[in-house]
């Protein structure tokens, strides 16, 4: 590629363009920050340092010294929200409807955050209402998402799948397991209206949007069981292990209780012994142990927990062996060694307390029974199939 003589001629020209560009951003910048309110700056201040009673004060007199500028009453809302005051949020962006003369984009921003007041506080159908009005591509994603959680507090499943479905078509983000639980959801509320035939198509369409929804067999196999299909209930559980096989233990119980309506009690001890085997699940210790000490008395539940504690030291398969020794001794009249028995037994309740529970994961929640949804922050499948000590 040859020199051109005349870019040299050029490059002053360039220079000057690039340094003129850069002055008028600058003047740009200094004429915005300029604009701004000193409180502004003070509330900014308080908000890094964590003091929003400080921060709130600040921007409230920030509003007051420009009230053209939305940027600083959205700031305002948000600090409102944050400390639990909605009824003042409501009252600025309503405020900002009412008195304000705004553009359509002005306007559309203001309703999204009264929309996110409304939620705040509690008034779903008022928030529903303005997050279904929100048709702007802009707003879309995050209307959904709220429109979502009011759907599910309301226990509109019908129209949380529509909306997750949607959701998961802008966003990219999977809601697959959200959307099998909905339907699940529909499910129970079917057996409870005795329809059947309904529930069956519910939980088939759980299984199609997820098909490791382990949820959606739990209640397949239970509609077997109470139908006394007990071999139709027990293969269905048994799908769960080939899904997510931590949850075996949760459904043990059920399983064992259908081989014992099929006078086949030892074929389901065989099963939940193999289970064990794999997956050394402690509810599947626990299962067995009780299991055990009724079908076979306490002497092999005492062999039973003298295994599983040699496999998995455990302070709980302890005060199971202990259990079934203090049993085995008091049908022997052994009085002495019954009461050191049963001393040691108390030595170890005291130690662990019988505290065990679900650990939500996503929140921390601590749930005495296993839910599939977080009483507390609502996440789906948030709870382990396993408890833990606490």
């Amino acid at each position: 590629m040859e020199f051109e003589f005349w870019w040299l001629l050029a490059l002053p020209l360039f220079f000057s363009l690039g340094w003129l560009a850069a002055r008028v951003d600058l003047k740009q910048l200094l004429a915005e920050s300029t604009a701004l309110p000193a409180a502004y700056f003070k509330g900014l201040n308080f908000l890094i340092t964590n003091q929003n009673d400080k921060a709130i004060e600040a921007f409230s007199e920030a509003v007051q010294a420009n009230t053209d500028s939305l940027e600083l009453h959205f700031a305002l809302g948000s600090l409102f929200r944050k400390r639990g005051e909605v009824d003042r949020a409501i009252h600025l962006h309503l405020n900002l409807l009412n008195k304000k003369i705004l553009e359509p984009q002005q306007k559309l921003a203001v309703t999204a955050e009264l929309a996110q007041d409304y939620l705040k506080a509690g008034l779903l159908d008022r928030a529903e209402e303005l997050f279904e009005s929100l048709d702007d591509d802009r707003y879309r994603q995050p209307a959904l998402r709220a429109l979502l959680e009011i759907y599910v507090r309301e226990r509109e499943w019908e129209r949380a799948i529509k909306a997750a479905t949607e959701l998961e078509k802008i966003s990219g983000v999977p809601f697959r397991v959200e959307i099998s639980h909905y339907y699940c959801e529909m499910a129970v509320k079917s057996k409870l209206a005795n329809n059947t035939h309904q529930v069956r198509l519910e939980l088939d369409c759980a299984l199609d949007a997820n098909k490791n929804c382990v949820r959606a067999n739990v209640l397949l196999g239970d509609i077997e069981a109470e139908a006394n299909n007990h071999q139709a209930a027990i293969a269905t559980w048994k799908r769960i292990e080939f899904q997510k096989p931590e949850y075996l233990g949760l459904i043990a119980p059920k399983i064992l209780a259908s081989y014992r309506a099929l006078n086949q009690t030892a074929e389901g001890l065989l099963l939940l012994q193999a289970y064990l085997k794999t997956y050394r699940l402690a509810l599947l210790v626990n299962v067995l142990y009780e299991a055990t000490l009724a079908e076979e008395g306490a002497e092999s539940a005492a062999k039973f927990a003298r295994n599983e504690l040699i496999k998995m030291p455990s302070l709980n398969t302890l005060d199971q062996l202990l259990q079934a020794r203090a049993i085995v001794e008091s049908n022997q009249l052994q009085n002495t060694h019954l009461q050191d028995t049963q001393l040691m037994q108390q030595a170890v309740r005291h130690a662990i307390g019988f505290k065990t529970a679900y650990h939500c994961v996503q929140c921390g929640f601590k749930a005495k029974y296993h839910h599939w949804q977080c009483p507390a922050c609502n996440a789906w499948e948030a709870l382990p199939a396993e408890p833990t000590t606490i």
